[in-house]
């Protein structure tokens, strides 16, 4: 069934014509940690590509809009069919972000992780779509606000996450996520700053302060959180993703471009399209090894400036845009392509908010501005915008962390806690407003999941 059937049918059976009605299911309990010791073995079905015990593949990506409100109560909203389940609650977050399976809600005082139950798998020249129950984990404890960075896919590897407050690096076991359980491979402890901590091959990439002269650096560190001497300097680092071309982080002088290599110290980067058939995108990652980890700094040209303070694009993709001003002080977009290591700038004509790549072959970008349209550039030029779809009081500064624009292939989504709404806009097609979607669990928080 496409998304955008309509009449809607809904998860729990009923069907109504252009209406989202909210079909409650039992919260199902937070999991404990494994104990120590326990196999994290992916269990899978005999196919791989993705499969863990309890999901279904089915034919097309299943995506989903995670709800999120500002006391904690979640739910999951199809796009598909319309339906909606409640998932209980989170402690009150502060913010929410995923990596397109599992959404973290972070408190502040630790971070909630809810599995959406649904998921892809990205092979190459292919994808598989998975759909299983959603479920609250649990929650990863830590203090301050956390940085969070997902791999390529949902069910290998690892996820890292960095605790401002406490200065912690930890990295998750994303096998064990897959089976609803909260598995740390390390918790390592640095000087509190605003880092990251992002995987890389079986290992991962960590911010890290010199206590000799106070700089930045980001270290490369095995899969016990051992650092293998391997170091990029990187002041203010944020804004860490997971890409096609390798794992990207915002610093203040630009992107360091990081990849694992192979065991033996090949080369283990597989390009969009130039993948053997049935190469799983993850099959050159979940066993990369550290020691022989490559790290490039893709500078930012001399001018314009004003820097972007984050990086975001569609999952997996190579391309990532933010925004920034130019030496005139003109507003516009930074376009990271992770593959060539290049930036592009693109003017704006208004102030803008957000901005995220779509990676899609006429380079579209869509971005937020400062009187709440979304407007749509492809290569630079500004195709179209909507009129103002968010309320003041979505704009204010105190309510600023809680928007969010997300893309897929076919649409971008953008909340108004003010309205109780979230629009579905066809970027493709002049920026039109596809849905004005009305979850019963207010949207002060949204998350995409199923990508």
């Amino acid at each position: 069934m496409n998304r955008l059937s309509l009449p809607l049918v809904l998860a729990c059976g009923a069907t109504l014509s252009l209406a989202l009605v909210a079909c409650s299911i039992t919260p199902q309990p937070a999991t404990s940690p494994l104990p120590e010791g326990t196999d994290t073995a992916r269990p899978t079905d005999g196919s791989g590509h993705g499969a863990v015990a309890g999901a279904v593949e089915v034919a097309e990506a299943q995506l989903q809009l995670a709800t999120v409100s500002a006391d904690g109560e979640t739910s999951l909203l199809d796009l598909i069919d319309g339906g909606e389940r409640a998932l209980g609650s989170v402690p009150a977050p502060e913010r929410v972000t995923t990596d397109g399976r599992y959404v973290f809600s972070d408190s502040g005082s630790g971070v909630a992780i809810t599995d959406g139950g649904a998921w892809t798998w990205d092979h190459g020249d292919h994808f598989h779509f998975y759909r299983a129950e959603p479920t609250q984990i649990g929650i990863l404890p830590g203090e301050g606000p956390a940085a969070i960075a997902g791999d390529a896919l949902p069910t290998t590897g690892s996820t890292g996450v960095f605790f401002e407050g406490s200065g912690e690096a930890v990295l998750l076991d994303n096998a064990a996520l897959s089976t609803g359980s909260l598995v740390e491979r390390f918790r390592v402890s640095e000087a509190p700053h605003a880092g990251i901590a992002a995987p890389l091959g079986d290992g991962a990439l960590v911010s890290h302060v010199n206590t000799d002269n106070g700089a930045t650096e980001l270290r490369v560190v095995d899969a016990s959180g051992t650092p293998t001497g391997q170091t990029a300097a990187c002041e203010s680092p944020r804004s860490a993703t997971t890409t096609r071309a390798g794992l990207v982080v915002l610093c203040e002088a630009g992107a360091i471009v990081a990849e694992a290599g192979a065991p033996g110290g090949s080369d283990s980067h597989t390009s969009e399209g130039e993948g053997a058939k049935g190469t799983d995108i993850g099959s050159t990652t979940k066993d990369a090894d550290t020691e022989h980890a490559s790290l490039t700094l893709v500078p930012f040209p001399d001018a314009p400036g004003g820097t972007p303070e984050h990086l975001a694009g569609r999952k997996g993709r190579p391309m990532l845009a933010g925004i920034g001003h130019g030496s005139d002080g003109q507003p516009g977009i930074w376009q990271l392509d992770a593959r060539a290591h290049t930036w592009a700038w693109s003017p704006s004509s208004a102030e803008l908010l957000r901005a995220v790549a779509v990676g899609d072959e006429a380079e579209h970008v869509v971005a937020l501005d400062a009187r709440g349209s979304v407007r749509v550039l492809r290569s630079g030029e500004e195709l179209a915008a909507t009129p103002p779809l968010l309320e003041t009081a979505d704009l204010a500064s105190d309510h600023f962390d809680t928007l969010t624009l997300t893309v897929d292939s076919q649409r971008a989504y953008i909340n108004s806690p003010s309205r109780g709404l979230v629009y579905e806009i066809d970027y493709v097609d002049s920026a039109r407003i596809a849905r004005e979607l009305a979850p019963t669990v207010r949207p002060d928080f949204l998350a995409e999941v199923g990508q």
